[in-house]
């Protein structure tokens, strides 16, 4: 089937459709796809990725939704369902990343610049510095203060640039506190800018804590973000980590 009317709920996968020229089959998004910004501007919000708007989905008479298994929930798919075929991905590496690149670009007919993007992004990772490893807690909320476990596409990107997850016995999301903090003592502390937005202030909080750790502000697309965002995150994390 050539699918022509597509909705996707995934900012990750947003920026991926458009970026493998199929901006003009993507009829809906959520507030949180905003990239390529002077793209998707022209699609249409259909609400949020945890609280999509089904009635107007469904007014836009849209062929296929794109979901995410972490991203959306599992109710407004069973609702989505009921009046179009959706896809439901589940990417929690890198490998699993890359994977649906491939699968997304067959079966929207953009076999090819899925090929070559996926071929791009493979060359990206054989350029990744061989440097020390380094105990490191990376952090995406505060009050409480959440961070990431061992089953997460965050931990995997971490694995991969040798930063090691001091709450890697963990899944999901775990929250902790900075007592548990200072007792792992991590060498470095990544403070997100997404979904919590850090800043410098909360370093000098976490640093009375860990006065021996370097704590530094990261740009949280590099790590989460999946699909062609990859190239511009693994670019800069080659640049970072050199």
């Amino acid at each position: 089937m050539s699918y022509q009317r597509i909705i996707c709920l995934v900012p990750s996968l947003t920026e991926l459709l458009v970026d493998l020229g199929l901006k003009e089959r993507v009829i809906g998004r959520t507030r949180f796809c905003i990239h390529p910004e002077e793209l998707v501007s022209e699609i249409e919000i259909i609400g949020g990725t945890k609280n999509p708007t089904i009635e107007k989905i469904r007014g836009l008479n849209p062929d296929l939704i794109i979901t995410n298994k972490e991203e959306n929930r599992e109710e407004d798919v069973e609702q989505l369902r009921e009046f179009c075929e959706v896809i439901v991905t589940e990417i929690d590496t890198i490998s699993e990343a890359l994977d649906w690149i491939l699968k997304l670009g067959s079966m929207l007919n953009v076999k090819s610049n899925a090929r070559t993007m996926v071929h791009t992004i493979r060359e990206l990772q054989s350029k990744i510095p061989k440097r020390e490893p380094i105990p490191t807690a990376y952090f995406i909320w505060r009050d409480p203060w959440m961070t990431i476990g061992n089953d997460t596409y965050i931990h995997d990107v971490m694995k991969a640039y040798g930063l090691i997850n001091v709450f890697g016995e963990y899944e999901r999301y775990p929250t902790t506190d900075l007592d548990e903090l200072s007792k792992l003592n991590p060498e470095l502390i990544l403070l997100s800018s997404e979904p919590y937005p850090f800043k410098a202030k909360h370093i000098e909080v976490i640093r009375k804590y860990c006065p021996d750790s370097n704590i530094e502000l990261i740009d949280g697309e590099w790590f989460s973000w999946y699909g062609s965002r990859m190239l511009t995150a693994f670019q800069e994390l080659n640049r970072w980590r050199s």
